[in-house]
């Protein structure tokens, strides 16, 4: 019997549904393997990521998205994915109106 749990959700910020957040996490026993935390703009009919928290590339790190497709990537220091997941998850949970405003100038036009 596999102990490997995942977990899939998506929150709407906003009454407009213009902000949400995407999250995907890959458990086994209580342990996070992997995990994406992605803040998501509504522009016309797409949604858009401007900030995602995840372990690709093997080690946790915070990506900016910017309209024209670059990526500035942050390395996250925490001790496990745990602490990773949680603390990209409470700052994109608490903060999104935040970042969105301060992302303004990266935003795609239609």
């Amino acid at each position: 019997m596999s102990t490997i749990k995942e977990i899939k959700f998506v929150y709407t910020f906003t009454e407009e549904e213009t902000e949400r957040l995407r999250v995907s996490v890959l458990k086994s026993k209580g342990q996070i393997l992997k995990f994406v935390v992605q803040l998501e703009i509504k522009i016309g009919n797409f949604w858009k990521p401007i900030v995602r928290y995840d372990t690709a590339h093997g080690y946790s790190h915070k990506d900016i998205i910017r309209a024209d497709g670059s990526i500035e990537k942050q390395p996250l220091i925490f001790e496990d994915f745990n602490i990773a997941f949680t603390f990209g998850f409470c700052k994109v949970k608490n903060g999104s109106h935040r970042m969105t405003q301060k992302n303004t100038e990266f935003l795609y036009k239609e």
